[in-house]
C-alpha cells in the first residue's frame, strides 16, 4: 500500500531520474501480480518429484488466481500475496514406463500463513491402482518441493521485484465532482524541510464529494474508521484516536490531523481535517453519511474548504490510503467466508 502524499507534485519522486522516496513519510507501490504469475510458471513448471519407487514431474500451471502487492515505506519492504494455485503432473512408477496424470492444489498461499501450514493436497486424475500408489508415493516428496519452490517466490518477490518498485504514474486518479471558491486570508505554508516561508495571502479553496460501497455492515465500516486497532492496521502505522465529539486524531505518523464534531454510531462521522502542510491553522470539514444496504454499505463522503493546491493530493489521499487499503486489509471489497 503506498503511502499518502503521492498526489502532491511536491511529493512526487516518478519525475526524478532516480526514483527517490524524498519525503519522510511516502510510500510506494507496483502491482505484482502479473509477475508473479509468471515467475511461478517458470519456477515450478519442470520440476521434478521422485519418491522410491515412482517420480513425476510438473507440466502446467491451470489455475492461478488472485494478487500480489509490493509497498515501499521509509526503506521498509511490505509484501501482501494471496493465491489459490494448480499444477497439472505427469507421473510414473519407475519399473513402469506408463503415465498417470493429476494435479496439485494449493491453497491459503499468503502472506498472512506461514509456508509450512500452507494446505498442499495431490490428486491422480488416472483410475485405478496405478494411479492412486503414484499419488501416495510422492505425496510427502511433492509437499516438500512445492514448500521449497514457494518459499523461492517469496524471497524474489521481496529481493528480485522490489528492485523494480516504481511509483504509479501521477495521472492515475479518480476524477470526482468538485466545485471551488474564494477564501482570502493571511497564511504560512510548510516546505518540503519543515520551516515557515510565508506564500501568498490568498488561496482558494474546493469540495469533493464521492460514493463508495463496502462489502462489510455499517457497524464494521463505523468502527474501522473510529476504532485505534482497525485504524492503525489499514493505515499501517501508529496513530493517537480520541473517537468522542471533540476528541483529536492523528493519522498516517500525524501528516493528517483533526478533531471529530460529530459521531452518530454507525450512522455518521463528521471531523475538522487538515493535512500537516496546509495553511497553518486551516481546517477543512468532512461529513461521512453511513447507509447499510442489502448486500453493501454505502458511503457518501463531502469534503469542503480543501485548499486547491492540495485537492488531488487529497482526492488521491481519500482513495487510496483510506477506502482502498481498508477492503484491502480489511476485507472490505468482498465478502469473508
Amino acid at each position: 500500500m503506498a503511502k499518502w502524499g503521492k498526489g502532491d507534485p511536491r511529493w512526487l519522486v516518478e519525475d526524478r531520474p532516480d526514483a527517490k522516496n524524498v519525503n519522510n513519510w511516502h510510500w510506494s507501490e507496483k502491482n505484482a501480480s502479473y509477475w508473479s504469475k509468471e515467475k511461478l510458471k517458470k519456477i515450478f513448471i519442470g520440476a521434478k518429484i521422485q519418491d522410491e519407487i515412482a517420480q513425476c514431474v510438473i507440466v502446467e500451471m491451470t489455475k492461478c488466481e488472485g494478487d500480489a502487492i509490493v509497498n515501499n515505506r521509509k526503506s521498509k519492504l511490505i509484501v501482501f500475496y494471496d493465491w489459490v494455485i494448480e499444477f497439472k503432473w505427469i507421473g510414473s512408477l519407475k519399473y513402469d514406463d506408463s503415465d498417470v496424470e493429476g494435479y496439485i492444489e494449493i491453497h491459503n498461499f499468503s502472506e498472512d500463513h506461514d509456508i509450512n501450514d500452507i494446505k498442499i493436497r495431490v490428486h491422480s486424475e488416472t483410475n485405478g491402482a496405478k494411479g492412486e500408489v503414484i499419488r501416495d508415493a510422492i505425496q510427502e516428496a511433492c509437499v516438500e518441493v512445492i514448500r521449497k519452490n514457494l518459499k523461492e517466490y517469496v524471497t524474489s518477490l521481496k529481493e528480485e521485484f522490489a528492485n523494480e518498485l516504481i511509483l504509479p504514474a501521477k495521472d492515475n486518479v479518480q476524477k470526482d465532482m468538485f466545485k471551488c471558491k474564494k477564501s482570502i486570508e493571511k497564511i504560512k505554508l510548510f516546505d518540503e524541510t519543515g520551516s515557515k516561508t510565508v506564500k501568498s495571502d490568498i488561496f482558494e479553496t474546493c469540495e469533493i464529494s464521492n460514493t463508495e460501497t463496502f462489502k462489510c455492515t455499517a457497524q464494521e465500516f463505523y468502527l474501522a474508521m473510529t476504532l485505534k486497532e482497525l485504524v492503525q492496521a489499514f493505515t499501517q502505522s501508529n496513530c493517537i484516536l480520541e473517537t468522542e465529539e471533540g476528541g483529536r486524531f492523528e493519522l498516517f505518523d500525524g501528516n493528517v490531523q483533526g478533531y471529530f464534531t460529530k459521531l452518530v454510531p454507525y450512522r455518521l462521522i463528521e471531523q475538522k481535517w487538515r493535512f500537516r502542510t496546509w495553511p497553518e491553522g486551516h481546517f477543512s470539514n468532512v461529513s461521512i453519511d453511513i447507509n447499510e444496504r442489502s448486500d453493501c454499505t454505502e458511503i457518501n463522503i463531502h469534503h469542503k474548504d480543501i485548499p486547491k493546491d492540495f485537492l488531488e493530493f487529497t482526492r488521491e489521499g481519500w482513495k487510496k490510503f483510506y477506502w482502498d487499503s481498508m477492503k484491502r486489509i480489511l476485507g472490505f471489497g468482498s465478502f469473508l467466508l
